[in-house]
């Protein structure tokens, strides 16, 4: 009885992984995540903040999750081949971001996460004039290799990042409203 009841529980348990794995398989090959801000500010006041990666720590989330965390800066601060390195606590990680595109309505960065998992993708901040305020869209997207679908099963990368893209885009708009 008791090796029956252990047989069907492992039968069980191992059916759920594969119904797991498999719909990690059908999840798309992609993602993007993206919040938009209306700030009562000009883009080029937004963007001068955006486009220079020494001042991210003025209104990107990130920078305060870890006081301790090792910056490193290397070729121009800011505008294309501007590079930003850090490596910091469990929640911050290690990673690069470079500076790929620069124009007045749209800076592209190549980041790079190195810890706590391996991963390349593209972030983008547009910044599109609307009368006197700013449409400001902050974005992430790339490739969805196996594993990530896996974990998307268990955790909204969209709320996660989405979340934190909300808090840059709030201080964003504190910081160029004044």
């Amino acid at each position: 009885m008791v090796k029956t009841i252990a047989l069907t529980v492992v039968v069980l348990l191992a059916a759920t992984v594969a119904v797991l794995l498999i719909y990690a398989a059908t999840k798309p090959d992609s993602f993007r995540v993206q919040r938009v801000a209306s700030i009562k500010a000009p883009p080029e006041k937004i963007f001068a903040l955006v486009n220079d990666l020494p001042r991210h720590r003025e209104w990107s989330p990130w920078e305060q999750k870890d006081p301790a965390m090792k910056r490193t800066y290397s070729g121009p601060t800011s505008g294309k081949g501007a590079v930003y390195e850090w490596d910091g606590n469990k929640d911050i990680g290690q990673g690069r971001m470079e500076i790929v595109e620069s124009a007045p309505t749209r800076i592209v960065y190549a980041m790079h996460f190195i810890k706590p998992f391996e991963a390349r993708n593209t972030a983008e901040i547009t910044l599109e004039p609307k009368g006197d305020t700013t449409i400001v869209t902050w974005a992430i997207y790339g490739p969805s290799p196996y594993m990530t679908k896996v974990f998307t099963i268990f955790c909204s990368m969209d709320k996660m990042i989405g979340a934190e893209f909300e808090t840059g885009l709030a201080k964003l708009k504190s910081l160029t409203e004044k």
